[in-house]
């Protein structure tokens, strides 16, 4: 059997070069004389074979499927929003970040507990090719500042306020020239690469209301966007996730969209969310762990479901009222 055959019987998936097969680098008994291969995958045992889709691919697929249907009911948030109306305002986000300056690669941290706004950033964030960087909202400042620094980011998303966290204040402590710096001109001591601070909900010093970033894109930074879209890889990285930080300080992992998007698609596929789209999914877990934005709320971009928020953070009361006002099959995504 030729090395070809082997390698396909074998469940690995090789590279072809030019039109001609070099054979895989796994299977050689000697080295190539030049490289052959620069993405290799090993093939588990299923029929579902591994796609290679970009988290922005996955959205406008099920649009274009699906643009009427609800894709993400925000409880508390007082907001229900269909597939076309979610694409649009991710392409709006996504223009927007960019008018602020942001460019390909750099990173932007969403620090707030579950809200539409959380999920329209994580997609707008992979249409630009920028790196969500998911901040636990319960971080204080000297955690804050730990994950900005380790990471490099350069923007940040909060809300106001959440719970007894003053977001703004938090950020201030460690970054006091926000008080005196223009709105996108941070210069920070403590984060050197840190000059964006956009608040969801209320005007501070230095920083932008949400509301300006969705209003500053122009027809140019459309067209951008668009440009920077046709060079973003399923390879490229999209997300860092940190660890609870149990073992000492809280550990980035890099997230690339082939990862998290077969992560989804696999575990919709074990959910049995292919069946039907017309149900809907609740999601009391948090969207800045793996759990909520991946098996969550990407998962159901991928299937279609519609995503139930029933608060922002979980509390038992509001999930069964969720579930009993939405009805029509409404699962519920949870720890066990």
């Amino acid at each position: 059997m030729g090395l070809a055959r082997r390698a396909l019987s074998a469940g690995v998936k090789t590279v072809w070069s030019r039109g001609m097969h070099q054979g895989s680098v796994l299977l050689s008994v000697a080295p190539p004389q030049k490289p052959v291969t620069t993405i290799s995958y090993v093939h588990g045992n299923t029929d579902i074979p591994l796609i290679s889709k970009t988290m922005q691919q996955c959205l406008w697929d099920t649009t274009q499927r699906i643009p009427d249907q609800e894709v993400v009911v925000d409880v508390q948030g007082g907001k229900r929003k269909t597939f076309s109306q979610m694409c649009k305002d991710v392409e709006t986000l996504a223009a927007g970040l960019l008018a602020l300056g942001l460019k390909k690669g750099d990173r932007l941290g969403m620090w707030g507990p579950n809200s539409y706004e959380w999920i329209v950033t994580q997609f707008a964030t992979a249409q630009a090719g920028f790196l969500q960087v998911s901040v636990n909202p319960a971080y204080q400042a000297k955690e804050l500042e730990y994950v900005l620094k380790k990471v490099g980011c350069s923007a940040l998303i909060f809300p106001a306020q959440f719970k007894t966290q003053r977001y703004y204040e938090l950020l201030r402590s460690i970054c006091p020239e926000i008080d005196t710096s223009p709105a996108g001109g941070i210069k920070s001591k403590a984060l050197p690469d840190f000059r964006i601070a956009i608040v969801l909900d209320k005007k501070y010093p230095g920083a932008f209301h949400y509301d300006e970033v969705m209003n500053a894109g122009t027809t140019q930074h459309v067209k951008q966007l668009h440009d920077i879209q046709k060079t973003v890889s399923s390879e490229d990285p999209i997300n860092i996730q940190f660890t609870s930080g149990t073992t000492g300080y809280p550990k980035g992992a890099t997230l690339s969209h082939h990862n998290i998007v077969n992560n989804a698609q696999f575990v919709g596929a074990r959910l049995g969310y292919g069946w039907r789209e017309d149900f809907r999914v609740a999601l009391p877990v948090p969207l800045y762990h793996c759990m909520g934005s991946v098996l969550g709320s990407l998962t159901s971009i991928i299937y279609g479901p519609t995503l139930v928020l029933p608060s922002p953070s979980f509390q038992a009361r509001a999930v069964l009222e969720a579930v009993s006002k939405e009805k029509n099959y409404c699962w519920v995504h949870r720890t066990t």
